[in-house]
């Protein structure tokens, strides 16, 4: 008899990575996986445990399985990625209706995990998360045109709101070779676009090869055939060598977006972050990635300990004066076993919510103003799909997951996957509208 596994994997993509692998060493274990987890014989929870709002989703999805587990429609829940790392005994405790829990150092296990669950027993393991794990192998979740490459696992920067290295370990480059050949197998299975991910891309090498490698690893990814895009995320100012801005600036498949967090513009803050570097060097980075005609992305998190109304306004200032293209912000979280958890001058949450609705809404004025400069502009489009009266595709601008879509008509049928040209016509805050002009020069 054939076991069928369902999946549902939360967070980052990252973590999304983690999932695809697992799914791979199930089905070569024999198993079946199952595109819908609603009625699958075993459901696997791939969580994420960063902050409040993702624990939040994490169990929420657990007992949205919890409830399918008592209607008999799913018989089995095995739980993995950061939540089961970061409360490994309390969900087994707290939860009798997971079956198995399973640590971020564990992965190579899911196999032997869901055969222990399957057979009646209630299963953990809890590996070495400083320990390299084999990659091998993946079944896409994503659409088979665009894939990301996780170059590293672990951070060691240890940022003092973050428990990622807590539970993910120490920095672990993948050599440059075996992220090469596994980029050739995505760019022959029909992978156009490659995203290259890690907690912290910039810093890849320094563990493995005691300098930074992200160049030199870039060059061999664009000397690949069959790849067209080159995404570059989590890029560290502090970190960015000469070297690296030359070959995201010349090389043509890498695309000229950057996603740089800084997470906070105010030095003392910054300070207390345990955040490298000195936001005046930030500021220049920025202004000449802008020159350079680089689209901008960061991350900025809202009260922190101790932040000041002036520091705050210090934020808004910073982001009239550089208008990223592209922002994601976040409140504060007061997560358990990190350093700032223990600061004083904890903000109150109601002005970190009012701080957060203050950045947010002078973002979405910049964002439809730089969208409103795009109108009657010609751009290169990845078409992602039809719903039915408009195709959606994505420009060198807009990254997946993130960023807003470009809705387009077209005369002819068109493919996900396929490379277009679109006429901007109209802009809204985050999407912009079109129409295919194939007979017009992008």
């Amino acid at each position: 008899m054939t076991h069928t596994i369902g999946m549902i994997s939360l967070g980052c993509a990252k973590n999304q990575v983690n999932a695809e692998h697992m799914l791979w060493l199930l089905r070569q274990a024999g198993y079946e996986i199952s595109p819908d987890p609603d009625g699958a014989e075993l459901v696997i929870v791939n969580t994420c445990g960063f902050i409040e709002s993702a624990k939040t989703e994490a169990i929420d999805n657990i007992l949205a399985m919890a409830q399918l587990k008592a209607e008999g429609r799913i018989q089995k829940i095995l739980v993995t990625g950061c939540l089961a790392q970061r409360y490994q005994e309390e969900i087994l405790q707290e939860m009798p209706e997971v079956d198995g829990v399973l640590g971020t150092g564990s992965y190579f296990d899911v196999a032997n995990a869901v055969g222990q669950v399957l057979s009646g027993k209630r299963y953990k393991r809890f590996d070495d998360i400083n320990a390299d794990q084999s990659e091998d192998g993946r079944i896409l979740t994503t659409p088979e045109y665009y894939a990301y490459l996780k170059i590293a696992e672990g951070c060691d920067n240890h940022c003092a709101y973050c428990i990622i290295p807590k539970l993910r370990g120490k920095l672990r480059s993948r050599p440059i070779e075996e992220l090469v050949k596994e980029a050739e197998q995505l760019a022959a299975d029909g992978v156009k676009e490659l995203i290259v991910v890690a907690q912290d891309t910039s810093r890849y090498g320094l563990d493995l090869y005691g300098e930074r490698k992200l160049a030199e690893l870039l060059r061999q990814l664009c000397r690949i055939d069959g790849l067209v895009w080159i995404r570059v995320h989590y890029l560290y100012p502090d970190e960015m060598s000469q070297e690296l801005i030359d070959v995201l600036a010349n090389e043509p498949k890498i695309v000229k977006y950057l996603d740089i967090p800084i997470q906070h513009i105010n030095d003392d803050i910054l300070r207390r972050m345990n955040r490298r570097g000195d936001i005046n060097d930030a500021r220049r980075l920025l202004l000449r990635a802008r020159e350079m005609g680089f689209t901008l992305r960061t991350t900025f998190i809202v009260g922190f300990p101790g932040e000041t109304q002036e520091d705050f306004q210090q934020l808004m200032d910073f982001t009239r004066e550089v208008r990223f293209d592209r922002m994601g912000a976040f409140k504060y979280s007061q997560e358990e076993d990190t350093p700032a958890a223990a600061m004083p001058d904890q903000v109150p949450e109601e002005i970190k919510e009012a701080r957060l609705s203050q950045l947010m809404a002078l973002q979405a004025d910049i964002s439809r103003e730089l969208n409103e400069q795009r109108v009657g502009s010609v751009c290169r489009v990845l078409v992602t799909g039809f719903d039915g009266m408009l195709y959606t595709g994505r420009s060198e601008m807009e990254a997946p997951d993130s960023d807003g879509s470009i809705l387009f008509t077209a005369p002819r049928e068109l493919t996900p996957g396929e490379f277009v040209r679109v006429r901007i016509v109209r802009a809204d805050t985050y999407d912009l509208y079109g129409k295919l002009c194939e007979e017009e020069e992008a």
